[in-house]
């Protein structure tokens, strides 16, 4: 699997669709698969939702609820769920006419078991940019229409309809905005709420070109008017300093949340992960937020609240001193190596969180205060020749001014999600140790004095 797509709430349930090849462990014909889960954390696979067709392959794209009806699918007072997608046609793009991908639209009046794609599609056809996909559709109150924000090679381009079924084209943003060093990709436009006042996040995936190398997401906040993304600057802001997390996109219809999750690994790497039968997983879902930094507004992501539910047998410390390694595996052992640990320190200084098993694997998760900066070290994380650039040291800027640091980590059996400072740097590395890390300690330098530390296992959430 890839990108997660058409990500929806509708009648207590949760759906994600993604990118799915179900023929083999490496990219090919994309279709549309299907999760549904009532809390984002348990969650069911549904058969495949879109195949391939005579139009071309299921690219990414998002769903909506159709309250309203403006598209005419629904029936007896049932609003339809519509999925907006990209087509990309592989007879086309081996005829380089530049024309190959085009958005079109399809309907579930059964609450996404089944799908109808529309007699129409393409409802957006390409006016010649090689790169032309991943709508991100939603309603724009003010004015009583859909807005789809549109990934267009180098640029976002925005559109508008009444009913989703044909498009004008609004307005263009980021020619001469954010960082370029890959191709603009899933893109993603929001309005957040801070001190009462509204503003817009607009998320642009990016492949490659991301500060640790590879696939990453950025974002912009501005003021959008239904026409015209405006930005309050046009410098890059990171969605995650990690090198795994990409194609983050936020959930439709979710009311005043906004919950985002993203693909966890990257394109430099996804195709050789030595992983078997599987290949690739998602982050888990992300509740996000705004918060001010000097004059600096940034935008913040912490683990959904969900989450809490699965807590299970842990612990807590307090006043904890830290120098020499101290152990904080729980006694037993945790085996699954699924875990959440809280900490706050009483001072921002150096320290390092050490994952290990008896082979000698080491995944390294800390702070240092020289530089500001939180990193992810995984050069000796267990498997890591299968790509030169995979066992590399990540780092992350601290962007808080708080003396204290606040931080959760949440690590499962291949990764690890790094939340710190109450979202401000967020950092998502996936890993392939040669046996579970069951060996959990910390250490400092320097010396440390931790005021409180939390340590939950978490209960497998796969059913």
């Amino acid at each position: 699997m890839n990108d997660p797509n058409g990500m929806v709430f509708h009648d207590g349930t949760y759906h994600l669709f993604y990118q799915y090849y179900p023929e083999a462990k490496i990219w090919g014909p994309m279709h549309w698969g299907h999760a549904t889960s009532k809390d984002m954390v348990h969650w069911k696979e549904q058969p495949i939702a879109l195949y391939p067709d005579s139009l071309g392959y299921i690219f990414s794209g998002s769903a909506v609820v159709d309250v309203n009806n403006t598209s005419g699918f629904g029936k007896n007072g049932k609003a339809p769920l519509v999925a907006i997608f990209t087509h990309h046609n592989p007879v086309l793009e081996k005829q380089k006419t530049g024309r190959h991908e085009y958005q079109s639209i399809a309907y579930s009046l059964d609450d996404g078991v089944t799908w109808t794609k529309y007699n129409g599609n393409p409802v957006l056809p390409n006016p010649g940019i090689t790169d032309f996909r991943d709508p991100k559709v939603r309603w724009y109150e003010p004015q009583k229409k859909w807005i789809m924000t549109l990934a267009t090679k180098d640029r976002i381009t925005f559109y508008s309809s009444p009913g989703l079924k044909s498009w004008s084209k609004e307005s263009e943003f980021g020619v001469d905005a954010g960082a370029h060093g890959g191709v603009w990709e899933c893109p993603d436009l929001l309005p957040l709420t801070h001190n009462g006042k509204q503003v817009w996040v607009l998320i642009v995936n990016i492949n490659p070109g991301g500060p640790n190398k590879g696939s990453a997401g950025q974002y912009f906040l501005g003021d959008f008017d239904g026409k015209t993304f405006t930005a309050y600057s046009k410098e890059t802001k990171w969605l995650d300093w990690g090198a795994d997390n990409y194609a983050a996109v936020t959930f439709s219809n979710t009311g005043n949340r906004s919950l985002l999750m993203g693909w966890m690994s990257n394109w430099q790497y996804a195709n050789q992960v030595p992983t078997d039968p599987w290949r690739s997983a998602n982050t888990i879902s992300r509740e996000l937020g705004l918060k001010t930094v000097g004059k600096e507004l940034y935008m913040t992501s912490v683990p959904a609240k969900e989450l809490d539910a699965i807590k299970a047998a842990g612990y807590s410390k307090k006043n904890l001193a830290v120098k020499a390694p101290v152990d904080l595996a729980p006694k037993g052992g945790n085996a699954s190596g699924l875990f959440r640990l809280d900490l706050k320190t009483a001072t921002a200084n150096d320290f390092e969180l050490v994952l290990s098993n008896k082979e000698g694997n080491e995944l390294l998760i800390g702070y240092d205060k020289a530089s500001n900066q939180y990193y992810i070290d995984r050069t000796k994380s267990g498997k890591v020749d299968f790509e030169a650039g995979f066992g590399q040291k990540h780092l992350a800027p601290r962007l808080s001014s708080d003396t204290k640091i606040a931080l959760t980590l949440i690590a499962d059996a291949a990764s690890v999600e790094l939340f710190a400072d109450g979202g401000l740097t967020v950092m998502t590395d996936i890993f392939f140790a040669d046996t579970p890390l069951s060996g959990l300690s910390i250490k400092s330098a320097k010396g440390i004095q931790i005021e409180d530390l939390q340590y939950h296992a978490l209960k497998p959430s796969i059913e």
